[in-house]
């Protein structure tokens, strides 16, 4: 028997054990499981490691992209770089870091970017959104971090630093941040929303709900519009490959 699991919390509404409960009906994979270990922190992940012989892989998500990383015996390339993790290989009792966040956000996400779209503004600071940097490093789109508190040295500017001439100038708009997905489905990040046009892309990290209204903002102008579920399903693929490479 081998099993998989996802670790980070909250994790009542998880994509990833409805997706693989689902992958091993269909594709008739035996002797497989998937299970959320909900943690408030770290320490109950030691006790996951000492406690679960049969873990085969591990996806990581919010709050321990970042501060899985001590508890891993090593990284892989691009999880080095980008410095977040999302995916854990356990082999021979080591625990490997990868970022699948990546592959899954370059492949559904610049299908839908236009050549006009050289800058960017990216809605926190967090793991994905450190994907997401590691992404436009590598594609060429010069962008701005947007948090709740301005950090010049880091990169980060502050939502109130946001007028007209800097959207109008970032035609890509990313939401890395939980609001505007449950339980904040209700919320929006705070924007001037009246400056966006049809020239935008606006790409949602969240899935729940699958229109949330960050993205309702650019439909009302013809902006492109995407939400983050193809590049989960994309990064759970790839963690699969890992898990059984």
């Amino acid at each position: 028997m081998k099993s998989f699991g996802l670790i980070g919390f909250p994790l009542g509404h998880s994509f990833s054990k409805k997706y693989f409960d689902n992958k091993f009906i269909k594709e008739s994979i035996p002797n497989c499981t998937f299970e959320l270990f909900p943690m408030e922190d770290l320490s109950s992940f030691i006790t996951l490691k000492e406690s679960n012989s049969t873990l085969s892989g591990l996806a990581v998500t919010i709050p321990f992209k970042e501060q899985i990383i001590p508890y891993l015996d090593s990284l892989d390339n691009v999880a080095s770089a980008v410095g977040a993790v999302n995916c854990i290989k356990i082999n021979q009792g080591k625990y490997i870091g990868y970022n699948t966040d990546v592959i899954g956000f370059e492949l559904s996400f610049v299908p839908f970017r236009e050549t006009h779209q050289t800058k960017a503004l990216i809605l926190g600071s967090g793991g994905v959104s450190k994907a997401v940097q590691y992404v436009f490093k590598k594609i060429g789109i010069e962008y701005a971090i947007v948090g709740r508190k301005e950090l010049l040295q880091e990169n980060i500017i502050s939502y109130s630093a946001i007028d007209a001439s800097m959207i109008q100038s970032h035609q890509v708009i990313i939401n890395c941040t939980p609001i505007g997905s449950y339980p904040f489905q209700e919320e929006k990040p705070l924007l001037p929303y009246e400056y966006i046009s049809k020239h935008h892309l606006l790409f949602d990290m969240g899935y729940n709900p699958d229109n949330s209204l960050f993205l309702q903002e650019g439909q009302k102008v013809g902006a492109v519009t995407k939400n983050g579920l193809d590049m989960l399903m994309i990064q759970a693929e790839e963690n699969w490959k890992i898990w059984n490479s």
